[in-house]
């Protein structure tokens, strides 16, 4: 077995070293391009058919014909998944992603560029997020608003939330965004969701807005089964520096508690807070994994 990991590329499984598109492709071009991104658990993906749902929404609002069906990116992905499992740990686990670009025009014909690929997770560089909690800044670029494009579509064009990042870790090298919306109210950041906890109910920004996380629907599902109250509405800064508890979903982070928000502590500072932890503890059950346990084993001692 190679230690080089494998991606498929337009039909075919090859090394990441000969996993190339062309100069010409439109994802490298202008961003036109959609992904989707999953992880493992214990080396077993996770809600692979909800993540290719979202998948082909999106594909569907950038009206890029994959020519591939959801059954074959199903196939194809667990091809790969197995392929590269063997290269990483018992404890280490996978990002998982399917993207397609509009491709390279050949004649009056656009042939999309089609891959899938695994990169394993950030376990040593995010363990810290655990034990002290997300510092957020919340920096002055504004979330791309619907009327633009809209952000319920997970596609390659990131530089609004690469902006955002840039400006929050110019402040803090260990920052982490959360964009406000156009309206002023906190909106999301790079792959990831937020909640805040006031006295008891956990409140997240409407989807309008905002991606719709599959781990932000699993927190939300898991919320009603442990009957916490939890809604969507606007949430402005105010609502965020008097939370007794916020925290971000996302799919590598599942659930992670937020320290503070542009300096400000949240509550007395202490996380997890009861509700994040009784979230974290369900969303942990459910994927058979202590995803926090995870994370906080790569701390150096």
């Amino acid at each position: 077995m190679s230690k080089e990991r494998v991606a498929y590329v337009n039909g075919k499984i090859v090394p990441e070293s000969r996993a190339v598109v062309s100069i010409r492709d439109r994802g490298f071009l202008q961003g036109d391009a959609v992904f989707d991104t999953t992880r493992t658990f214990g080396h077993k993906i996770f809600m692979l058919n909800e993540h290719l749902d979202r998948f082909f929404d999106s594909l569907k609002y950038m009206r890029i014909d994959p020519g591939m069906s959801k059954s074959e990116f199903a196939r194809v992905t667990m091809e790969v998944l197995e392929a590269n499992l063997p290269l990483i740990g018992d404890d280490d686990d996978y990002w998982v992603s399917q993207r397609v670009t509009r491709g390279v025009r050949v004649g009056g014909e656009e042939l999309p560029t089609v891959v899938v690929e695994c990169l394993p997770l950030p376990f040593d560089a995010r363990a810290k997020y655990y034990r002290d909690g997300i510092p957020v800044i919340v920096p002055s670029v504004r979330r791309t608003p619907p009327d633009s494009q809209s952000p319920r579509a997970k596609v390659h064009n990131y530089v609004n939330l690469v902006q955002a990042e840039l400006e929050a870790r110019s402040q803090n090298p260990d920052a982490w965004p959360i964009l406000l919306d156009t309206n002023g109210n906190l909106a999301e950041g790079p792959g990831s969701n937020i909640f805040i906890v006031k006295d008891g109910m956990a409140v997240t920004p409407r989807e309008q807005f905002v991606l719709s996380g599959i781990s932000r629907r699993v927190t939300i599902e898991l919320a009603h089964e442990l009957g916490i109250d939890v809604r969507e509405a606007d949430i402005d800064l105010f609502d965020a520096y008097t939370a007794d508890e916020v925290f971000v979903t996302s799919t590598s982070f599942c659930i992670c508690p937020v320290s503070s928000v542009n300096g400000s502590p949240i509550s007395d500072g202490s996380v997890p807070g009861p509700v994040t932890d009784r979230l974290t503890k369900a969303y942990s059950g459910m994927v058979g994994i202590d995803v926090a346990a995870q994370y906080l084993a790569r701390l150096e001692e």
